[in-house]
């Protein structure tokens, strides 16, 4: 992919908006995207032209989520799940506290922790299906703070704790934290430890990180209990449990959607049914429906 001059202005321009909500120097913040330092500053006065190579751009683009298509512009609609995270994940970053929210797949989970990431300063966003292994996962971490992740692991390890008990109220949220290996998980505790009061760390995941949990205490594997109990003891959820109270429940978070992003459909219970009550179905009709209304 050859991308234009639009499109790496369009990249520098989200780059360098969220400049604000990183704590650390302009070299940390180049660094977290893998930029050399005397580059940053040339981007920062506004040249974007063989400055890299399209891969580092594309890169940027993609941890920035900023769309190089034709996509349609999508609108955040204050659902109650996205209400709700960001009001447990506030929470958590000014208290410096932890929280577990297990709930049902395909609800706007993700998408409500990298909204709150992207307006918020010292708050990183975890994929940990991408980053299963202890070390995958906290070099991941210091990448994102801008810190030196390719070290010795112990110094990458104590450089992370240090920085995240200096910086003013940093966050973590780990998605999908169901899908860290053991070793990973037994660090996250390690990781509470050495930050605690210092830092709010918001474990999400579907129903698989309930059991994973639950089958690692009932068969009292080391550790289970212990990070159950530094992430609040409970399992936060909204999404009813009754079938029919669910189903209304994603209803009106659906309306909510559609009255945001495509007000003029014609049938949105047509198609609130049409997508199974399933949010990441009724993205892909919406999105269908304006590149249709577009054409």
């Amino acid at each position: 992919m050859t991308l234009t001059s639009e499109a790496r202005t369009k990249i520098l321009s989200v780059l360098l908006a969220n400049r604000s909500n990183f704590e650390g120097s302009d070299s940390k913040y180049a660094a977290s995207f893998n930029i050399n330092k005397s580059v940053f500053a040339r981007m920062k006065s506004g040249e974007t032209e063989r400055l890299m190579n399209d891969t580092n751009w594309i890169s940027i683009a993609r941890r920035m989520g900023v769309q190089l298509g034709n996509e349609p512009d999508w609108l955040t609609a204050d659902t109650a799940v996205y209400l709700y995270i960001t009001e447990q994940l506030q929470l958590c970053q000014m208290e410096s506290l932890t929280s577990i929210y297990c709930d049902v797949a395909g609800i706007g989970k993700s998408y409500t922790a990298k909204q709150y990431v992207k307006r918020s300063k010292n708050a990183v966003y975890v994929d940990c299906s991408q980053v299963k292994s202890k070390q995958k996962l906290i070099r991941f971490i210091s990448h994102a703070f801008g810190l030196d992740h390719n070290g010795k692991y112990s110094e990458v390890y104590e450089n992370l704790v240090y920085y995240l008990k200096v910086i003013h109220k940093p966050l973590i949220i780990l998605d999908e934290a169901g899908d860290l290996d053991y070793p990973a998980f037994l660090e996250l505790k390690a990781l509470w430890n050495a930050t605690e009061h210092h830092c709010g760390w918001y474990m999400m995941g579907a129903d698989g990180l309930q059991a994973k949990i639950d089958r690692g205490i009932s068969c009292k594997k080391v550790g289970f209990t212990e990070i159950f109990n530094r992430y609040g003891s409970k399992y936060n959820r909204i999404t009813p449990f009754a079938s029919d109270d669910r189903r209304e429940f994603m209803l009106e978070m659906a309306a909510t959607i559609i009255e945001v992003n495509s007000p003029n459909v014609s049938n949105k219970q047509q198609l609130i049914v049409k997508t199974n009550y399933h949010l990441r179905n009724l993205y892909n009709e919406i999105i269908k429906h304006k590149r249709a209304s577009a054409a």
